[in-house]
């Protein structure tokens, strides 16, 4: 079976991603920060809890050797936490943003790279944003024009950017950054906008169990970056 990690798996887009996952056979690890909220998650969804703070590295390769006395490999990591950070801009806030959103990729993969690299077919997908393309952000058509979100666009981008390296110095590792769409969770409760967690997930899976070429997908193709 397909051993899967999950990050910031215990509510939205993560716990739904989890949990289409996990109809698809899969063993999945439901990474969260909080044990109690990650725990009865893992427990709704039938499927595994490892404490994980993505700013934390003990936190980080704690979990990864958890799994790697488990199961000996992991094949499948899915980059889901995040925040929006829609505050007040500043040197703490961009720091907490960058930290979570794009060093908190780093942090896991390289943690996990490892166990990856035993499994099959390994994959890594990373959930970024459109609001860290480029194209998006200066085309007038586009919703994410008019979204400010400095920190969360810079942070997403650079998250992108991390996915087209690790693709470059990991060849045997596929490596895809996908927009799942704009989604209705707490984080963006403020704007109003945004489908089912559900919806997004599905985009999210599609892009872990098949694959895509690009470096920033949606559920089109190949996003512009």
């Amino acid at each position: 079976m397909t051993v899967t990690l999950i990050t910031g798996a215990n509510k939205g887009i993560g716990f739904e991603t989890a949990r289409q996952l996990r109809e698809l056979g899969h063993v999945v690890y439901v990474g969260a920060r909080d044990v109690e909220r990650g725990e009865k998650a893992a427990a709704t969804l039938g499927a595994r809890f490892v404490q994980l703070d993505v700013t934390d590295d003990a936190s980080v390769s704690a979990a990864l050797a958890a799994i790697d006395a488990a199961e000996g490999r992991l094949d499948l990591l899915v980059h889901n936490a995040g925040v929006l950070a829609d505050g007040a801009v500043d040197g703490p806030a961009a720091l907490r943003a960058f930290d979570t959103n794009a060093v908190g990729v780093v942090r896991v993969t390289e943690a996990a790279l490892p166990l990856l690299r035993r499994a099959e077919n390994p994959a890594v997908v990373t959930v970024s944003s459109s609001m860290g393309s480029f194209w998006a952000v200066t085309n007038p058509e586009r919703q994410e024009y008019a979204l400010p979100l400095k920190l969360y666009a810079a942070s997403k981008a650079a998250a992108t950017m991390l996915t087209v390296q690790y693709a470059k110095s990991e060849p045997g590792i596929r490596f895809h950054a996908v927009e799942p769409g704009a989604t209705a969770t707490d984080m963006t409760a403020a704007y109003g906008i945004g489908r089912a967690p559900q919806e997004s997930a599905r985009v999210v899976v599609r892009v872990a169990t098949l694959g895509a070429d690009g470096t920033l997908v949606d559920e089109n193709g190949v996003l512009p970056f």
